[in-house]
Formats: C-alpha cells, structure tokens, sequence
C-alpha cells in the first residue's frame, strides 16, 4: 500500500526523484498516466494490469467510455528507474500536471500520485477544509 506525502523537485531535463518507500512498492518500471484533478497517476505493473482488465469492460457504445480510454491510454508511459532513483516524466504529463520545479509525490492505496505543488497545496487546503462533510457523506459507504 502505498501512503505518505514527498515533495522532489523536477530537474531541468525533466527527471524527478522517486520515494525509496515508493520504488520498493513501484518496481523497477511501473505505468504514469494522466490522473484526475490535475496530477499523474503512477501505477505498479500488476495494478496497471488489474486497470486494464476492468477499462476493456467498458461499452465502446458509451463515447464517455471511449473519451476516458483515449485520455487513459494516450498518455501512459513505461517508467524505469534510473541508478538514482529517479524517472523521466514525459513533456505531455508535464504539461497536464503544470509541473515546473517543485514536485508533490502523494502515495494513495494503489497508486502513487504526483503533483504541481501549487496545485497540490490548493487541493490540500480545500480537501482540508471540507474534510468532514467529505467524511460524513462517505459514511454511507461503511468508512
């Protein structure tokens, strides 16, 4: 399980540092996609797997389901760890996660999240604010 909050800074060549808590967990290459609300998704092999078996179940009659294949896909890409620890994040998930410099690497059950830390630190102080009435409308679902 993945858990905790890093902050790295992306390099002029675009590599950033990777966790050693996270790369136990990632493996020597692991998957980063596009994620939700601005950040990038990165996945171990066997969790990408688990993805794929159950997005190949959605209705390609549903164009939702067919925009948020395209989205998925179309931007995922094989990570390898370098000797440092560290991975080359691609110029389209720069850009979809506004990273520059300053990096956020969030670890989420399944996944490892990476951020913008302006973005990051808006979504914290927002997620903080609402914090309990998050929690009590997820009360319904036995948290």
């Amino acid at each position: 399980m993945f858990m905790g909050e890093y902050h790295h800074n992306l390099d002029a060549k675009g590599r950033l540092i990777v966790p050693a808590k996270f790369r136990e967990q990632l493996g020597a290459s692991f998957v980063l996609t596009r994620g939700m609300d601005g950040c990038l998704f990165g996945y171990p092999e066997a969790e990408w797997q688990k993805l794929q078996e159950k997005v190949a179940q959605l209705p390609l009659t549903k164009k939702d389901a067919r925009t948020f294949v395209r989205f998925l896909y179309s931007a995922a890409t094989e990570c390898e760890l370098d000797r440092q620890g560290r991975i080359n994040v691609p110029k389209p998930l720069m850009q979809h996660a506004e990273l520059s410099k300053a990096c956020v690497l969030v670890g989420v059950s399944n996944r490892i999240e990476i951020w913008g830390e302006d973005r990051w630190n808006s979504f914290a102080e927002g997620a903080e604010e609402n914090f309990d009435e998050i929690s009590e409308n997820l009360m319904d679902f036995g948290l």
